[in-house]
């Protein structure tokens, strides 16, 4: 076990519930979950439902995707959070100042969305729509922070983290398929609005919230006590690499929308892409292999960081520098394992999201309710039930199994949605076999949307099992977290290698169809079983050298 994990672990014998029920922390938990999971379901799904109906290109829609680029590279800012902002920290405190003043940001930002359209003012809308998703993802990292520190006896972390799955799940419902079903019926805009009005009410979550005690970030590992030019020098390569491949994409990102016809994303990605996750991962995690080899910093030194812009390279050092420097030196070379595996393990499904709309809308010709109700309705529960199968194997199974199993069922739920392309012929084998078929139509749903929700089903239980695997797998990775840094550091590997071949995506889908794109998905699937397979030997190995 885990020291973190030793310390998340209640230490009485007998659980107050009613002590859990009435605390404002665990009230507060659930709308922090709805605040954070309804700008990302609106940014990262209905947006381009929108845009399918709009006739935005597939090709534009796949560069606009790297929108969610934001929340892939969270871990940038993350430090930035360690501060109070003076503006509002006098009568909030440094975590609810951060949440309340980006859930202000993003209320205003889906207000402006209602007012575009993406017909005539992508350009503004695409500006917009990464405002929204900044902040939402500066506000996940404040959540996370917070979560974590006000954690207690009678309001557990492993509680608060599952009322916060559960206020997300409902944000899904409400900014998914809520929003579809209203659109059916009302337009876009409305829609919006309302989505504007439901995030502003998560501002009285913040509200009500209890501010946790002053934390501070103390380092663990530095290149060598008291080498401040190391510390420096290592940020500025950093900061540096970071920033000429956000500059690559945001540059890539305003000709698309801007040009016509737009510049060959394939082409973008075949060429940049390498060169992008080299400069945002693998240097950055050869530079921590190096600096891994030096001293320890203790929590006096970091007391004693100097000041001016060698103050702040030691806590950008610390922010950034150090949660991967403290990976290489517990993991050795096993670290190139690991980070392969966090930066591969959900590109089967993540990569093509942006696509799902598109596809069940554009190609197949569902309406809006239809597509509300099969994904964001059925699809959410089902993703619930795959979490609480996952939950069972990791008891049972071990992690590493679990970690496997999901894999697998990842990449092959890709093939119902191939099969669903061509026309559904294996999936209606299945129903007719399993006899599903007849159940659905009592429920008065015809052979089209019984496929529809098969393939949906499936995908869900499949993607809930994983993802639920992957964070139990990333919580073991953990040490000792530095705030929410680290935490942000793990989860924003695993949104890179998918959001940033989304742009490519789009031309595939266009030159061969979604079938083949599905395919192609579930083929990314073996890489991600390959290093998983990897993994479990590295553990089987390091677990019996010990014995």
């Amino acid at each position: 076990m885990t020291e973190t994990a030793a310390q998340n672990l209640p230490q009485r014998k007998r659980t107050n519930w009613g002590a859990i029920v009435t605390n404002r922390k665990t009230a507060a938990m659930l709308g922090f979950g709805f605040a954070s999971g309804m700008p990302y379901v609106l940014v990262t799904g209905t947006l381009t439902a929108w845009f399918t109906q709009a006739k935005i290109d597939l090709s534009t829609i796949g560069v606009l995707s790297w929108i969610g680029l934001a929340y892939a590279f969270k871990f940038l800012w993350s430090p930035m959070l360690n501060t109070t902002l003076p503006i509002t920290g006098t009568w909030l405190g440094q975590r609810r100042g951060w949440i309340i003043v980006c859930q202000l940001i993003i209320t205003l930002a889906i207000f402006l969305v209602s007012f575009t359209d993406p017909s005539t003012g992508l350009g503004v809308l695409t500006l917009v729509a990464a405002v929204v998703a900044f902040a939402s993802a500066t506000q996940d990292i404040a959540i996370d922070a917070w979560r974590i520190e006000v954690a207690d006896e009678d309001a557990p972390l492993d509680l608060l983290s599952a009322i916060y799955q559960l206020g997300y799940r409902l944000a899904s419902l409400v900014g998914g398929a809520g929003a579809l079903i209203l659109t059916q019926y009302t337009s876009w805009p409305v829609t919006f609005a309302t989505a504007a009005i439901a995030m502003g009410l998560t501002i009285l979550a913040t509200l009500g919230a209890p501010e946790p005690a002053a934390t501070r970030v103390l380092g663990a590992k530095a290149p060598r006590t008291g080498d401040s030019r190391i510390r420096l020098l290592s940020v500025a390569i950093v900061v540096a690499a970071w920033g000429w491949a956000g500059f690559a994409l945001i540059s890539f990102m305003i000709t698309a929308v801007t040009t016509v016809p737009p510049p060959s994303a394939k082409a973008f990605t075949a060429f940049y892409g390498p060169l992008i996750v080299a400069a945002t991962v693998l240097l950055p995690c050869a530079l921590s292999a190096w600096i891994a080899r030096g001293g320890t910093l203790s929590k006096g030194d970091w007391l004693m960081l100097g000041s001016g812009a060698q103050g702040i390279a030691d806590r950008l050092y610390s922010g950034i520098v150090e949660p991967l420097v403290e990976l290489m030196s517990r993991l050795g070379v096993s670290s190139i394992l690991v980070v392969l595996l966090i930066l591969t393990y959900q590109i089967t499904y993540s990569v093509w999201a942006p696509f799902a709309y598109p596809f069940y809308i554009g190609a197949l010709g569902f309406s809006l309710a239809e597509v509300g109700f099969a994904s964001k309705i059925i699809g959410v529960i089902m993703t619930i039930a795959g979490i609480g199968v996952c939950a069972f194997f990791l008891v049972r199974f071990g992690r590493m199994a679990t970690m496997m199993v999901g894999a697998v069922a990842a990449a092959m739920a890709n093939l119902l949605f191939a099969d669903l392309a061509n026309g559904g012929a294996n999936i209606d084998a299945f129903l007719s076999f399993t006899m599903l078929d007849h159940f659905l139509a009592f429920f008065g749903l015809d052979a089209r949307m019984a496929r529809l929700v098969t393939a949906i089903a499936g995908d869900n239980i499949a993607t809930g099992f994983a993802s639920a695997a992957f964070v139990a797998y990333l919580s073991s990775l953990a040490s000792k977290m530095h705030g929410a840094v680290q935490f942000a550091v793990f989860t924003s590997l695993t949104l890179l290698v998918g959001t940033l071949g989304r742009g490519a995506l789009g031309d595939l889908i266009k030159e061969q169809g979604y079938a083949n794109m599905f395919q192609f998905a579930a083929m990314l699937g073996l890489i991600s079983i390959f290093f998983v397979a990897l993994e479990w030997y590295r553990q089987y190995r390091h677990e019996h050298a010990a014995i």
